[in-house]
């Protein structure tokens, strides 16, 4: 049912020392698959492959690796049932995130196509020596991409298919927790025409080991990662001794701004967007809703009514909104912020409490009147928790929503475009949803400030962080 081996060189391998480790489900806590763990010989096998791959790649026409790329969209799109499926399996998330999220991971491919052939570079004429500036763009090299169990094809695909767009061959190191979704993906791409070699996947439970060892060979020139701060923090220290190109994607504390004049329908519904995608187990999560105290009892009696009426359950079902959070240390985290944030007199106004059995379920749960002093208002609940605060000054909220060390995305709503727009200029944020309580988009650069990371994923910029431009001075 599932493919559980390492894939090295377009061929499934057990791994050198044959040490495996179980995938669980997360809404029945049973054992999925058992799948290889790589370890560092298997990653020199994989740099190996990709070197050799990636010669004839970067030297294919833009046209030729685009049309690899629009054919794995085709074939991912075909398939979405499948690898929706398989998300919830592995991930739990509820039946429509996962056809969502398997759409989303597709599209990348699709966008990336078309931006394949667009890595446009200049001729100008130097003023003051008159010589011709030529500057073009060149893949950078290998690259080595770091994912999360939160989008186990998304994140992948993301980085993935910028990488191929411009050139260059990876190695994927998919979460621990979730990587059947990834190596199903490789039969796919197999079929799309992409090189033996070109792409391959390292699951491990040697994570820290394997990827020091491939940022410190001198074929890797990229390090792609999505995941905490403290995780890239590290990463970044090992790609300095190399001086890597490095694509961060990290962690985020989303504030959600909603004013007094904004229309509440729209509010509640972008709030339920930017907190309940995922079961909140992201980083575009909102964590922090600011509401103006003129219409805060009346978007908290909207918002909650509208988080009491999803279900809870196995995301397998097509009924369920709600399904488990990935593991039992995630569930047992969230509820900690929210007895947290009572103790320190927030209000509770749905759920707080796990049901029993199997599965590591939460419910949606929302909190009222949270104070400043409570921990989620300063680390990521990454659950289906959400933290509602008042405000009445506009500079107050603005500051207040700055008062972090992350900078990934921020929410506003309001009827006043004009205030809106100030507003988010203000926002030390990478990204923010005006009205809307969705960013992510293929075509959009994607990525934060601060220590939310560096660097952007998607758009055009997202090909261009597997690139690198070179100049030539000529005359003639």
């Amino acid at each position: 049912m599932f493919q559980t081996d390492l894939y090295i060189d377009g061929q499934w391998r057990p791994g050198a020392s044959g040490t495996r480790f179980d995938v669980i489900n997360p809404a029945t806590e049973e054992v999925l698959a058992s799948v290889a763990s790589a370890e560092i010989v298997d990653a020199g096998a994989a740099l190996d492959a990709a070197e050799a791959a990636m010669k004839d790649w970067a030297a294919q026409t833009p046209r030729a690796r685009s049309e690899v790329l629009r054919k794995a969209w085709e074939l991912m799109i075909a398939r979405q049932e499948e690898f929706a499926r398989l998300i919830t399996l592995e991930n739990g998330k509820a039946r429509a995130d996962a056809m969502g999220e398997a759409a989303y991971a597709a599209e990348f491919f699709r966008w990336f196509a078309e931006e394949a052939v667009r890595a446009d570079g200049l001729i100008t004429h130097a003023p003051a020596s008159g010589a011709r500036i030529i500057v073009q763009h060149k893949p950078a090299g290998l690259a080595v991409l770091v994912t999360p169990w939160n989008y186990p094809a998304a994140m992948g695909t993301r980085k993935i298919a910028p990488a191929l767009a411009a050139g260059c061959a990876v190695i994927i190191k998919p979460a621990s927790e979730t990587p059947l979704t990834m190596l199903a993906l490789m039969p796919l791409l197999e079929q799309a025409g992409v090189p033996k070699g070109l792409v391959n996947v390292l699951p491990s439970r040697q994570t820290g080991a394997l990827v020091d060892h491939m940022l410190h060979d001198p074929r890797v020139r990229v390090i792609s990662f999505t995941g905490s701060t403290n995780v890239g923090c590290k990463l970044l220290h090992s790609a300095a001794d190399q001086v890597l190109k490095p694509a961060m994607e990290l962690g985020g504390n989303a504030p959600l701004i909603v004013f007094d004049d904004a229309d509440l329908d729209v509010a509640v519904e972008g709030a339920m967007l930017a907190k309940m995608r995922n079961l909140g187990e992201a980083c575009t999560a909102a964590n922090r809703i600011y509401v103006h105290a003129d219409v805060a009892d009346a978007f908290t009696s909207k918002f909650t009514a509208a988080m009491a009426a999803l279900k809870l359950g196995d995301g397998s079902d097509p009924s369920v909104d709600v399904g488990p959070l990935v593991n039992a240390d995630t569930r047992e985290k969230v509820a900690a912020f929210v007895e947290d944030a009572v103790a320190k007199g927030a209000k509770l106004e749905l759920g707080g409490k796990a049901p029993g059995g199997k599965g590591f379920f939460y419910p949606p749960t929302v909190l009222s009147n949270v104070p400043e002093t409570a921990d989620c208002v300063h680390d990521e609940i990454f659950g289906p928790v959400a933290a509602i605060q008042s405000f009445t000054d506009q500079d107050d909220v603005i500051a207040r929503a700055n008062a972090t060390e992350y900078g990934l995305v921020a929410y506003v709503f309001t009827e006043d475009m004009k205030r809106g727009l100030q507003v988010c200029e203000r926002l030390d944020y990478g990204m923010v949803g005006l009205n809307r309580g969705l960013v992510s988009d293929p075509a959009a650069p994607f990525g934060g400030v601060k220590q939310s990371g560096l660097g952007r994923e998607g758009g055009h910029e997202g090909m261009l962080e597997f690139m690198e431009t070179q100049y030539i001075s000529a005359s003639w």
